[in-house]
């Protein structure tokens, strides 16, 4: 298709890989942040998280022009909105935070004229993007119509670059003619299959994916508690468990943490929380997981207490959100590491991936595990299982709960 003007707003972990991967396909496009600092480093070349292969294709597109940051929203053909909507949990329930997502359409509503086309790309509860709809309707006059679909990412972390352009992408939009041209628009830069779907459908679509996920690590943190109970090795328990033809259990962790497996469930269980039995029970006990593990590394910590004559130190092996990223968003293990910072245990927190981070003093591994009394391994990246790591933790009693230690890792 030919160039479009493209105007991504939000350039964070999904909004930059975005940015460029659309830049890459020819299109120009202007990428758009509240933060001078972040619009800064964009047009640079630089991006502002750790994401393999991003700032290599950031300045690439960055230096050809392709690409250029700044704070307002220009006129464009087509505007992507890729900002937070985090979830607020009180005892009453959880609701979506869908201010984000308002502001956004508040600044591109003055720069439309009639034809564009605006993509939610936010994960959104259901029927989110017909009331964006209505909210671009009450702004714009009545001889200016704009089209809003849904179109969710489906990306992982330490792979967006590559499954941004190779994963199939889901296009939800009740307008069959507009669909067709947003289709067109994806396919100039995903090599995987784009699906077409009406817009409630996209919406549920992106929320049940998470979901099926929470769910079945849901049982996996439930078994490795019960294992715990009966002295059973969980990772072996598994293995010999997923030999049989139809069973594939996950592994277990500290708990689920990220943006969006800890997060999409609960806009179903908002939207109806009679139904949504068996998807809020996952969340609860993913969310538990985490109490559980604090409270067993508790017990260690005042077991050696009495037995050291002074406090035990302890090394946080990981607090990312999970292996080889540094992002921290939701992650169980940042949270059980500050835990027991705050109630004033010296606990060292060992994240190679981390070590330049401003929110997380880190201590290299190589001086933490012989320094610590008690060490618990959180998330299992790879500079951990290297053989001078698992060298220096060989003949120390460490409480594995991300399986660093299993073969089968």
């Amino acid at each position: 298709m030919s160039e479009l003007k493209v105007c991504v707003v939000g350039l964070g972990y999904i909004g930059l890989p975005t940015a460029v991967v659309v830049a890459k396909a020819g299109h120009y496009v202007s990428g758009v942040d509240v933060s001078e600092e972040v619009v800064r480093q964009v047009n640079s070349g630089a991006a502002h998280f750790q994401e393999p292969d991003l700032d290599a294709e950031l300045a690439d597109v960055v230096n050809r022009k392709l690409l250029v940051a700044g704070t307002e929203v220009p006129p464009s053909d087509i505007f992507m909105i890729c900002v937070p909507t985090p979830v607020h949990l009180s005892d009453d329930g959880a609701e979506a935070d869908m201010s984000y997502v308002n502001a956004a359409a508040d600044r591109i509503a003055p720069m439309v004229k009639d034809g564009d086309i605006v993509i939610l790309e936010s994960t959104s509860p259901v029927g989110a993007t017909d009331e964006l709809q209505k909210r671009f309707d009450s702004m714009l006059p009545k001889d200016v119509r704009v089209t809003v679909a849904y179109c969710p990412e489906r990306v992982l972390p330490g792979h967006i670059m590559v499954e941004m352009i190779n994963n199939s992408r889901v296009v939800g939009c009740n307008d069959t003619a507009i669909r067709s041209k947003i289709v067109d628009f994806y396919r100039s830069f995903v090599e995987g299959e784009v699906l077409e779907t009406p817009t409630k459908t996209a919406e549920m679509c992106k929320l049940v994916e998470n979901s099926y996920r929470d769910v079945n690590i849901a049982f996996a943190n439930e078994l490795s508690i019960l294992c715990d109970e009966d002295g059973i090795d969980v990772w072996e328990l598994i293995r010999v468990a997923n030999r049989h033809p139809r069973v594939n259990i996950l592994s277990p962790g500290a708990g689920v943490g990220g943006h969006c497996i800890a997060i999409d469930p609960w806009f179903i269980v908002a939207r109806s929380p009679k139904e949504a039995r068996i998807i809020k029970m996952a969340r609860v006990t993913n969310d538990e997981k985490t109490d559980w593990v604090i409270n067993r590394i508790q017990n260690k910590l005042d077991e050696l207490r009495g037995l050291l004559g002074r406090e035990p130190k302890l090394a946080c092996l990981g607090v990312a959100f999970k292996p080889d990223v540094d992002d921290l968003r939701g992650a169980p293990a940042l949270r059980v590491y500050r835990h027991f910072l705050d109630a004033g245990i010296e606990t060292m927190a060992v994240d190679p991936m981390l070590d330049n981070s401003p929110s997380v003093v880190t201590v290299p591994f190589e001086e933490a595990v012989p320094a610590a009394d008690v060490i618990v391994s959180l998330v299992a990246h790879s500079a951990f299982k290297s053989s001078a790591s698992l060298t220096l933790l060989e003949g120390r009693d460490v409480f594995d709960c991300c399986g660093l230690l299993s073969d089968e890792q």
